[in-house]
C-alpha cells in the first residue's frame, strides 16, 4: 500500500519534513500545549505516571489495533481507548481498555464526543 507523502511541519518555520502533521519536536510542543490549555484540567490528573505504565503494560500485550484486527487488517497500535470513560465510571483495568491505531482512535473518539464535543452554552438573561 502506498505512504502518505511528506510534507512540511505546520510549526511556522519548521523546514522538517513529516507524513503527519507536526515533526517529532513540535509534535511534542503541541501536545503539551493542548493539555495545558485545551484539555479540561479535570480530565489531565487521571493521566500522569502512573497510567504512562499501564499504557505501556497493554499496548505490551496488545500490539496491534483491536478494530483493525477485526477486519484482517495488522496496524501497530497509537492510543489506548478507555471503553467506558473515566469521568463516567471507567478505571484503567485492562479490561476497560481497548487498543486502536489513531484513524480509528479518532473515529472513536468523535462518535464518543470526547474530543470535539461541543457543550452548548447556557446564557442567563
Amino acid at each position: 500500500m502506498p505512504s502518505k507523502p511528506k510534507c512540511l511541519c505546520s510549526a511556522p518555520g519548521c523546514p522538517e519534513l513529516t507524513r503527519e502533521r507536526f515533526c517529532q519536536l513540535h509534535a511534542k510542543k503541541a501536545d503539551k500545549n493542548y493539555r495545558k490549555f485545551q484539555r479540561d484540567q479535570r480530565i489531565n490528573k487521571h493521566y500522569g505516571a502512573r497510567w504512562r505504565k499501564i499504557r505501556a503494560a497493554y499496548i505490551a500485550q496488545h500490539p496491534l489495533c483491536e478494530d483493525c484486527l477485526e477486519k484482517g487488517l495488522t496496524t501497530p497500535v497509537a492510543e489506548v481507548h478507555h471503553v467506558l470513560p473515566l469521568d463516567h465510571g471507567g478505571s484503567h483495568d485492562f479490561s476497560n481498555l481497548h487498543s486502536l491505531c489513531k484513524p480509528c482512535h479518532s473515529k472513536q473518539s468523535a462518535l464518543d464526543g470526547d474530543r470535539w464535543r461541543q457543550t452548548p452554552r447556557v446564557y442567563s438573561y
